[in-house]
């Protein structure tokens, strides 16, 4: 029997990999169909709930800790996040509490908790109509954005530039089913983000990166270390932490983004877990930190948080193929595309949003073909329609990286109708 137990709800579980040989016992709670049964071999067993019913998890889960207790229970997923909370909480264990969850994914309780800290001021205000909207873009006296206050990926969020935009954004809101509306000043600037990691109260930023987007605010790029976050690094790493002190924050992985505006870093939103887009692999080849390791040996005492903030080795970057939308008539591959070229099985399921990317570790240039003569590209609403595959490459710094995923980009071309 190994030495240690934890139950990880729900996600894309790549972090558990390896687990048996650390002496982890993994208990995975998962609904069926959702995941990759192969993902079998690295768990001690799977149980099947609804990931988002909190105490759905805790009722598969009690009888098991009972017999023999869990250390932690952990998720990497945000539709998982308060659920795995609440039972982090009816368990007693450390961990992300259903409170802090709840701060996280509620941006008016972010912003009104960062507000009692004195904390990266951003005017805001929860809307019910079209004239809040309006009213609130005539007290802020320029553009304003308007969102889902729990929304994720990138997802129906509005521009508001006058009362035609308000009177638009609140039906296309309304039309999508959302409730709760949240109305912000707008923060013009880069966005960067900072992946860190926490223990026992003590927060670690380890890399920071930049990003590249469309005009609906979907992430195509991410890249590390960011250029432009370096001239703010001292001030990012002095506010990431004190952001996750506000959110009660004690344990675990967190990505937290920021708008680098002329008056300074401001608060975006943040995450108690493992950030997307391959962030944790573009980290551990920029930095040397494994955060997907981490995950599990940090909070068991396996491995140390580290002392200081690490400085970088290299660059890494990964970038979505992104063809016009319509049905793919041909794929084009150089012979020289990358080290690596994989393309993925036509109509196999695919669990994971990044498919072979534990495979491309010791490889520096690597694509994924997505699409196949055929398949269908969605327009680029949210980063989840990032499907049509991607590069991803370490280089000297950020910008060599970059470079090589646009090499590979200019040499993969998918032509549509």
């Amino acid at each position: 029997m190994n030495t240690y137990r934890v139950a990880v709800v729900g996600g894309r579980p790549a972090p558990i990999a390896g687990a048996k040989q650390l002496g982890i016992d993994v208990v995975l709670v998962h609904e069926e169909g959702a995941y990759d049964p192969a993902i079998a071999e690295h768990c001690e067993r799977i149980v099947h709930a609804p990931i988002a019913d909190g105490q759905a998890v805790l009722d598969v889960l009690k009888p098991l800790h009972d017999e023999r207790p869990f250390d932690r229970v952990l998720t990497t997923t945000e539709p998982a996040a308060e659920s795995t909370g609440f039972v982090v909480d009816a368990l007693g264990l450390p961990g992300v509490t259903e409170a802090t969850a709840r701060a996280l994914k509620d941006k008016a309780l972010t912003r009104a908790l960062l507000d009692k800290h004195g904390l990266s001021p951003v005017r805001y205000r929860m809307v019910e109509s079209a004239a809040d909207i309006a009213r609130f873009h005539a007290e802020v006296g320029e553009r304003i954005i308007v969102k889902p206050v729990d929304g994720v990926a990138s997802l129906h969020i509005h521009p508001v530039d006058s009362p035609e935009d308000a009177e638009r954004a609140w039906e296309a809101l309304r039309a999508a089913d959302i409730t709760g509306i949240i109305a912000e000043e707008y923060l013009d600037g880069p966005v960067v983000s900072v992946d860190s990691f926490s223990y026992q109260g003590r927060h670690l930023p380890i890399g920071y990166s930049e990003y590249r987007m469309n005009e609906r605010y979907v992430e195509w790029e991410v890249s590390t270390p960011s250029r432009y976050a370096r001239p703010w690094l001292a001030e990012l790493r002095e506010l990431t932490p004190k952001l996750l002190d506000a959110v009660g924050l004690t344990e675990g992985p967190s990505h937290s983004e920021f708008v680098l505006t002329e008056k300074g870093p401001r608060v975006l939103e943040s995450h108690a877990r493992l950030a997307g887009s391959g962030a944790p692999e573009l980290v551990r080849r920029a930095f040397g930190l494994d955060l997907n390791r981490m995950f599990l040996t940090v909070p068991l005492g396996i491995d140390e948080l580290p002392a200081t903030s690490p400085e970088p080795l290299g660059g890494a970057a990964v970038r979505f193929f992104t063809p016009e939308p319509g049905t793919v008539t041909a794929v084009e591959v150089a012979e020289d595309a990358a080290d690596e070229v994989r393309t993925l099985p036509q109509g196999e399921v695919q669990y994971v949003f990044l498919p072979y990317l534990d495979e491309f570790r010791d490889t520096e240039v690597a694509a994924v073909i997505g699409k196949g003569v055929g398949e269908t590209v969605p327009p680029l609403l949210t980063v989840a329609d990032c499907v049509s595959g991607y590069a991803i490459a370490s280089g000297r710094d950020a910008d060599d990286a970059v470079a090589k995923t646009e090499a590979v980009n200019a040499k993969i071309r998918f032509e549509t109708r």
